[in-house]
């Protein structure tokens, strides 16, 4: 059973309790009201950090053809469906379809402030406690939608290169041996220095396998329902698309010399390299690995580079504003 605030309050030596403030509807209101202006700070604070790349993305978009700029915008919306699908999927109950699109729309801008989607998976998990699903069974469904996620794009480039073995460019792409080597050597140790600490501390032992076992329960109750393994499996393979559907029509709208399905595998490629880097919505790494994957396939530096500026266009600061306020609103509505 999860523990309530009061109970974790209760929990807490003497010292830090006397400084807490008080329980009372006006320090109620006054933590809403600060839950409603922190999404509008984090967006203030961005701005002032990042605005060179808002400016000069803007600036060099200016030349690009604004109906391709619109599909951009379009394929950008049909992935906050993709996800709404997916969240929809990994849990048994049906929740309301308009407050899911809200709060995954919401939980997108959310996503963009804190490393590896900490921010939207701390919306979406307060959604679901909202609607009264335990603690237990949310969190493992916030677990089911990370893993279903890579293992679908897995098999959508698995698709790609069986498909178009002609048009990718895969040797190109291939990194070398000693690369390969570090990232295994990496992933070993991870596993290894996780599997440690689950054997060693008894305290983190009980609860991660109660956990597993609330998880793989959920998950066969979801995949007997076909609904729910369709919308899924579903919106986990339409959302990488749909991403690189933004992709590819920023560089559409540029001229880019360079295939739909070569941007779309681009996308794929370059966002499966850059996830083991923990950064806020992917920034930094995935923008050089689309780079340099772009250019892999032909392009030139300078175009290819615009386009991943107009790609985060469309993909962070376009949603970012409207999804702060969604947030804000989900917030003073009491939805989150």
């Amino acid at each position: 059973m999860a523990l309530r605030p009061a109970r974790l309050v209760a929990l807490l030596p003497a010292r830090v309790r006397a400084l807490l403030p008080a329980r009372s509807a006006v320090n109620g209101r006054r933590l809403r009201l600060a839950l409603t202006l922190l999404p509008l700070l984090l967006l203030a604070v961005w701005a002032a950090v990042d605005w060179r790349t808002v400016h000069g993305g803007a600036v060099r978009l200016a030349s690009a053809d604004p109906w391709w700029l619109l599909a951009g915008a379009v394929f950008t919306a049909l992935c906050s469906v993709a996800s709404a699908c997916i969240r929809q999927g990994a849990v048994p109950e049906r929740l309301p379809p308009g407050q899911l699109l809200a709060v995954q729309f919401a939980a997108g801008a959310a996503g963009h402030a804190l490393p590896g989607n900490i921010g939207a998976h701390a919306v979406v998990l307060r959604f679901l406690r909202r609607r009264d699903i335990p603690l237990a069974r949310a969190t493992s469904s916030l677990a089911l939608y990370s893993a279903v996620k890579p293992v679908a794009k897995t098999l959508v480039i698995v698709v790609f290169v069986i498909a178009f073995p002609g048009t990718l460019r895969l040797t190109e792409l291939l990194p070398k041996g000693e690369t390969l080597a570090l990232a295994g050597a990496i992933t070993g140790v991870s596993l290894a220095a996780l599997v440690t600490l689950i054997t060693t501390v008894r305290p983190l032992r009980r609860p991660l396998i109660g956990g597993l076992r609330t998880a793989l329960s959920d998950t066969r109750l979801v995949h007997s329902r076909p609904v729910r393994a369709v919308s899924l499996w579903g919106g986990a393979a339409a959302f990488p698309l749909c991403q690189g559907a933004v992709l590819a029509s920023v560089g559409s709208s540029l001229g880019l010399p360079v295939s739909w399905t070569q941007m779309l595998f681009v996308y794929l490629v370059a966002s499966t390299a850059a996830g083991a880097v923990p950064a806020p919505g992917g920034l930094g790494p995935m923008d050089a690995a689309l780079v340099f994957t772009l250019v892999a396939f032909g392009a030139p530096a300078t175009l290819a580079t615009t386009t991943v500026i107009g790609y985060r266009v469309l993909t962070v600061w376009l949603p970012l504003l409207p999804g702060t306020f969604v947030l804000s609103a989900l917030v003073r509505a009491k939805v989150l």
